[in-house]
C-alpha cells in the first residue's frame, strides 16, 4: 500500500491545486470576491493555518509551493516561514517557491516616466477598466501605474503588501544557509506579460548525522 504524499500549497490565493493542501490567508468567499475571474472547483477547501506554525510533525511533508508568497512577509517573518518549511519537509522533500525579481522592477523604475495621474482606486469600475492610478494599462512606462504595485503590493486587502525583496543572489545564499540543494531556478512572466518573476525548485538535503 503507497502512503499518500502530503503536498502543501501555501498562499494560494485564487490559484488553489488539486491534490494539495491549499492554504491562504483569506477564506474561500472572500478569494471568489477577489478573484471574481476564477473558476473555482466545486467543493473545494481553503485552509487557514498559520504559515508559521503549521500543523504537521517534523519531516512529514512531501513537498510545499509557495507561488507569490514570501515577497509578503516582514523581516521578522521571513526567517520563520523558511524554518517552518524546513522543519515539516522531509528529506529530500521539496520547495518551489516563486518572487518577483527585485532588480528587473528597479531598472523599470529607474526607466520609467514619472507622471502621476490619479490616486489609487479598487472601486469594480475601476478594476474592470484596469485603473491602475488612471493609467489604465498593465505596461510599465509610468513609474505611478502598475509599476508601483509591482513594488509595494496591490495593497486591497490584509496581505497583499509587499514587505520584502529577492534577487537570484540572495535566494541563492538562503537556501545554502538552510541547507537546501539548489534544483533549478529560471523566470517566467507573471500572468504571461507582467512581473518578472524567480522561480525557485529546491530540495532538502538529509541530516547531518
Amino acid at each position: 500500500m503507497t502512503n499518500k504524499q502530503i503536498r502543501l500549497n501555501i498562499g494560494c490565493g485564487g490559484q488553489p491545486l488539486d491534490g494539495y493542501i491549499n492554504v491562504d490567508l483569506d477564506n474561500l468567499e472572500t478569494l471568489k470576491t477577489r478573484y471574481p475571474s476564477h473558476v473555482f472547483p466545486k467543493g473545494m477547501q481553503i485552509y487557514n493555518y498559520d504559515i508559521f506554525n503549521l500543523p504537521f510533525s517534523d519531516d512529514s511533508v512531501d513537498e510545499v509551493r509557495a507561488d507569490s508568497l514570501i515577497e509578503h512577509l516582514s523581516f521578522q517573518e521571513e526567517p520563520l516561514f523558511f524554518h517552518e518549511i524546513k522543519r515539516i519537509l522531509k528529506p529530500h522533500g521539496i520547495f518551489k517557491f516563486s518572487i518577483p525579481d527585485f532588480e528587473d522592477a528597479i531598472k523599470l523604475w529607474l526607466a520609467a516616466k514619472d507622471d502621476w495621474k490619479e490616486f489609487y482606486r479598487n472601486d469594480p469600475e475601476a478594476i474592470a477598466q484596469s485603473h491602475w492610478f488612471g493609467t489604465y494599462s498593465y505596461n510599465t512606462e509610468n513609474r505611478w501605474g502598475y509599476l508601483v504595485a509591482m513594488l509595494f503590493g496591490n495593497q486591497n486587502g490584509e496581505g497583499q503588501f509587499h514587505k520584502n525583496c529577492y534577487t537570484i543572489p540572495k535566494i541563492r545564499a538562503i537556501l545554502n544557509y538552510l541547507n537546501f540543494e539548489e534544483m533549478e531556478i529560471s523566470h517566467y512572466r507573471w500572468r504571461v506579460d507582467r512581473d518578472l518573476m524567480i522561480a525557485v525548485k529546491a530540495k532538502k538535503r538529509p541530516h547531518e548525522s
